[in-house]
């Protein structure tokens, strides 16, 4: 007994004296947050302020949790009817008032990230992707045709960054002409925390030069709040708008589907979703993403940061795990005001390590939008074909859809119907044709290689490609270091390995 006795007292000394450092870390915190708000200008101040009140509530609950966020022995599979397949939604046919129903609709797009993991400076919706488009244009198309189509008023609204709102602006000029009505608003600019300290590595309110890489935007979770403060979402609500369908905008085929909007406008038992998550099978290259559950009786999304170490293995595992988060989502405009009123949107911290180009190790906390789909009444998850999820994330990516596997219509792009199968070539491009911009990349190509029969692509070192060229069944392409292989024009290489040094320039 005073064995257990002292084992109690001593846990409860420690849980005690855990309690007084969290207190002395967020008073710490405090501190420094308050002097660095101190240094905005008085039309700064409003909107930092809210910034910095956002970051400390996440900081406060990063303090208090620890380890992994999901018991994974309460993990369930969902029920059968909180997943619908797609064929259903869709058999049940559009409505003729359709038109009134798009006109409830607004298209947000996420468009926070920078064009780094493609070697671009700058917004990546700036990034041309297919016959000198860019995403936005291409966006934007797509939702004109909608509005020309239906005769409806469908608005777009880009959630910038403070690393994207400046260049985004000025392009946006080029529309004014367009049917489309475009908003911005800025997600929250948090502090990034030095990861020894816990304390801010900022010293005060200013983000350029030295300072571009003391703040960071805090991931799409942040849409909530960010959209509910600029007061744009009370606007929408005035304006008789009822649903938002938020995508990446990077995601190509995240474009509006009629059938699951006349779902959520009309529910066939008369009860109306707040949320719904687009969600497809997981391939193999999928094994990371986020997946739908059942936790504690509400449909919750799983991410893999979330999941004990021992169970990694299992949650990426395709025959139990089957389908993952597109982040293609429908959510109701009056439930994002309701619950944000209440405070009540519950989304699991995603703590993101990072090593900043001077070796300073920092964190960021973070969290993502689908996350939310717990604190919503009645959600559903829908299983969408696979075409609704067309990332680009990569230049591997890109060559996939600049390439005669898609082709362009009103924006939108879709697999070409000479493709004899619906699965897309597995490409890997080496670090030649990533390294550099976009513009570099696009040189290694004379025209981009006819790639429909192509089942996969792997090229590595100094390439390039001479005009209409054809790539079928496996094809792997490597030039050591040094030597360089130039693929003539009109070649046709079908199951083949080509290396070492190849220099068609003689010819």
């Amino acid at each position: 007994f005073i064995q257990d006795f002292s084992k109690a007292m001593s846990q409860a000394g420690s849980s005690q004296f855990q309690e007084v450092i969290r207190q002395e870390l967020e008073y710490s915190m405090k501190v420094e947050l308050d002097k660095i708000l101190a240094t905005a200008h008085s039309n700064e101040i409003e909107h930092t302020k809210k910034d910095l009140e956002g970051f400390k509530k996440l900081f406060h609950r990063f303090l208090q949790e620890k380890g992994p966020s999901v018991d994974w022995g309460k993990i369930q599979r969902p029920p059968e009817d909180s997943i619908q397949p797609y064929e259903k939604i869709k058999a049940r046919g559009l409505p003729d008032n359709i038109a009134s129903v798009l006109n409830k609709l607004v298209v947000v797009k996420l468009n926070g990230g920078l064009g780094t993991s493609m070697g671009c400076k700058g917004p990546k919706s700036l990034i041309g992707v297919r016959n000198e488009n860019t995403f936005l244009d291409l966006t934007v198309q797509q939702i004109e045709h909608l509005n020309k189509s239906y005769n409806t008023d469908v608005p777009l609204v880009l959630m910038n960054s403070f690393n994207t709102d400046d260049d985004t602006k000025k392009i946006l000029q080029k529309y004014s002409h367009s049917r489309v009505k475009i908003y911005t608003f800025n997600q929250s600019r948090y502090p990034r925390i030095n990861k020894e300290t816990l304390l801010p590595i900022a010293k005060d309110v200013s983000y350029s030069g030295e300072n571009t890489e003391c703040w960071y935007p805090p991931g799409h979770g942040d849409i909530y709040a960010s959209f509910y403060n600029s007061g744009l979402l009370d606007n929408l609500i005035a304006e008789g708008k009822e649903y938002i369908f938020v995508s990446n905008i990077d995601n190509l085929g995240a474009t509006v589907d009629l059938y699951i909007l006349n779902h959520l406008m009309n529910p066939p038992n008369g009860k109306r979703c707040e949320f719904v998550m687009e969600v497809t099978n997981k391939t193999r290259a999928d094994v990371k993403g986020g997946t739908l559950t059942q936790y504690e009786n509400k449909l919750r999304l799983v991410e893999i940061a979330q999941v004990p170490k021992a169970h990694v293995d299992e949650f990426k595992s395709v025959s139990k795990f089957k389908i993952f988060n597109t982040n293609n989502l429908w959510i109701a405009l009056s439930a994002i005001k309701r619950l944000q009123e209440k405070n009540a949107i519950d989304m699991e911290i995603i703590v993101n390590p990072k090593t900043l180009d001077g070796g300073l190790n920092v964190i960021q906390l973070e969290t993502a939008v689908g996350a939310a789909i717990k604190s919503f009444e009645n959600s559903l998850g829908i299983n969408v074909p696979r075409s609704r999820f067309l990332p680009v994330k990569t230049t591997s990516d890109l060559l996939l859809v600049m390439s005669n596997l898609y082709s362009l219509n009103a924006g939108s792009l879709t697999m070409s119907e000479k493709r004899e199968f619906p699965t897309v070539p597995l490409v890997k491009l080496g670090s030649s044709f990533t390294k550099a911009s976009t513009w570099y990349y696009l040189r290694r190509f004379e025209s981009i290689p006819d790639m429909l029969e192509l089942d996969h692509l792997t090229v590595s070192g100094d390439v390039t490609f001479g005009k209409n060229v054809s790539l079928k069944g496996t094809v792997i392409i490597i030039a050591n270091h040094g030597d360089r292989i130039d693929i003539p024009a009109g070649a046709l290489l079908e199951n083949k390995i080509v290396s070492g040094n190849l220099r068609i320039l003689d010819h």
